[in-house]
């Protein structure tokens, strides 16, 4: 689902990482752990096309994206790729409805029925007539992760998807993503600070200046 190979990224003459290697396997759930400032949102950026790299390569379903320009690369992350973003980065001005449903509308395949299961699914059936002010953090959240499996994609990429929650509210938040990934046969990469947020994956990776440290699982 996802190959990675000596993925490295320099801002000027200074690197953030380099000699990255990742490989994840469809339905597989990978947390990457790090200190702060060592580019694991930066590589998640990368992952999805959202950042340039300075080497290597990163393949999705045999698409090598960091060939694409940058309209190809945007439509496919549009059409294979989830992102739960840490800010949540809901829009105000729409329902929450509206809002799960904008990777549908996006691909011209407006589905009022997926969309009010992807609402059901984590959680926030009869919700979707509320704007987000009107929303606690964690069915923020939950918003966020509805509006990025909404679409079915291949591969979900989480930043710090617990990051603004209570512990409670977090490992809620934690089930329904593992649930989805697994559910849908996703590959799933997150990357997180929180120690009971990577013990939920299969796998747990250290990065660090120079690549990849396998701590848990396997590839």
């Amino acid at each position: 689902m996802l190959d990675v190979r000596q993925l490295a990224k320099r801002y000027g003459p200074d690197p953030v990482f380099s000699q990255v290697d990742l490989q994840v396997a469809p339905g597989q759930f990978v947390a990457i752990v790090g200190e702060s400032g060592v580019g694991k949102s930066t590589l998640l950026n990368a992952l999805a096309g959202l950042d340039t790299v300075s080497e290597g390569t990163i393949t999705v379903l045999g698409t090598p994206i960091t060939t694409l320009d940058e309209a190809a690369q945007a439509l496919f992350r549009r059409q294979h790729l989830g992102f739960v973003f840490q800010a949540f980065h809901v829009l105000p001005h729409l329902d929450v409805a509206q809002n799960v449903a904008l990777p549908l509308m996006l691909l011209g395949q407006q589905d009022d029925a997926r969309v009010a299961q992807a609402l059901d699914d984590v959680g926030l059936a009869g919700l979707g007539a509320r704007l987000p002010q009107q929303l606690s953090g964690g069915q923020l959240q939950r918003v966020a992760i509805a509006r990025a499996l909404v679409h079915r994609p291949a591969l979900i990429l989480a930043d710090e998807p617990t990051g603004n929650l209570d512990p409670r509210t977090a490992e809620q938040v934690m089930g329904v993503l593992v649930a989805q990934t697994r559910q849908h046969g996703a590959a799933c990469v997150m990357v997180t600070h929180s120690e009971a947020a990577a013990a939920r994956a299969d796998r747990v990776l250290r990065l660090t200046p120079t690549g990849l440290i396998e701590l848990r699982g396997s590839a």
